[in-house]
């Protein structure tokens, strides 16, 4: 068993340099989109480079929080290829520490970190990326381009069946809507009608069309100055349905799931980042233990340069894997809880037993 002395020393180095990665990787991300966004902001008039600097700032943690596992990869190799170099794990190995012992700290760390990453990290970093968006939008239109579409769907199911509404905009409350096209349906799913307006707004329970043109299959279309249609839908939905599922903060997403689900709509993507979330310790701790694996050979035998590289290729390949299981799990072609755990578990698995088989076996 390891002591607390050295149990505590380990701690410290690993988190340090875990830390040391995170920020260094993190600053280089700030300045590489910091130079980016300053050169699609240089034709917009009145945009100074400090409102840049924040607006890249914003941006940074949802892009650091994807690669905090490299972080974690990185900083456990490096740890451990020091302490290798320096004899100090030789020298807690004579005195009858084992590999799993010292592999406490790490891993201990490692699930912490996951967890922290998760509840505190993940909500702060949302909602830094929910701000950036709205930046995002201001200078460059929506999905990033000038002038580009910003129509929108709305999906609801109500007494009046089930109904589509496609607008050329919303507002930023999500009460009004420009140019709206209602498409309805009865619940045996038959087309009844199509309601076209100028404008629209979202009252507690009910849509109301301004000016609108009812067409009816069958029937001579007819204007109307006001036609209501019943709604079942919260203005913050409408503008909560444009959110990415990676955009959403991790204690938010269980309540948005539930209600995009009662609105008829793909609930799927929430679903698959909340397990995705709640499997990133155990994905922290499968870096740990490829790591290790990959780090714990002596330098006097030689072949570090191809035992780093070993490492850094299999953590990328469990990136890979990662990325690839969830695609499958977002398209419903598997269910979000395998996609999400899957990875983690099977990589644990992997690194678990080449350590037994290098260390015991």
């Amino acid at each position: 068993m390891i002591g607390w002395t050295l149990a505590r020393y380990l701690s410290v180095r690993f988190l340090q340099t875990i830390g040391a990665v995170f920020l260094m990787i993190s600053g280089m991300i700030y300045v590489v989109d910091f130079i980016e966004l300053l050169r699609r902001t240089g034709d917009i008039p009145g945009v100074s480079a400090g409102y840049i600097a924040y607006f890249s700032f914003l941006r940074v943690p949802s892009v650091s929080e994807q690669i905090m596992p490299f972080c974690v990869l990185f900083g456990t190799m490096a740890t451990f290829l020091t302490l290798t170099r320096t004899l100090e794990l030789l020298v807690a190995r004579a005195v009858g520490v084992s590999v799993w012992g010292f592999l406490v700290p790490p891993l201990a760390i490692a699930a912490a970190t996951g967890i922290g990453s998760v509840v505190l990290f993940n909500p702060v970093s949302a909602a830094m990326k929910n701000r950036a968006d709205v930046i995002e939008t201001q200078l460059f239109g929506r999905n990033g381009k000038k002038n580009d579409d910003t129509s929108l769907w709305i999906r609801q199911q109500s007494v009046d069946g089930e109904v589509f509404i496609k607008a050329a905009q919303a507002s930023a409350d999500g009460t009004k809507l420009s140019s709206p096209v209602a498409y309805v349906y009865d619940p045996a799913g038959t087309f009844e009608q199509r309601i076209e307006a100028p404008a629209g707004k979202l009252w507690p329970g009910v849509w109301q069309f301004d000016k609108a043109r009812v067409i009816a299959p069958g029937e001579e279309s007819f204007a109307t100055d006001v036609y209501l249609l019943a709604a079942r839908i919260s203005p913050d939905e409408i503008v909560q349905g444009a959110i990415a599922p990676d955009a959403v903060p991790f204690w938010d997403l269980p309540s948005l799931r539930a209600t995009a689900e009662a609105e008829g709509l793909d609930g799927t993507g929430y679903r698959l980042q909340f397990h995705t979330l709640l499997a990133r310790p155990l994905l922290f701790i499968a870096m740990v233990l490829i790591a290790a694996a990959f780090s714990l050979r002596f330098f006097r035998f030689g072949g570090i340069a191809k035992m780093i590289f070993g490492g850094v290729g299999a953590g990328f390949v469990l990136y890979v894997a990662t990325k690839f299981v969830g695609d499958l799990g977002g398209a419903g072609l598997l269910s979000p809880l395998v996609a999400a755990w899957s990875p983690a578990v099977v990589a644990s698995l992997l690194g678990a037993f080449a350590l037994l088989n290098q260390e015991d076996g």
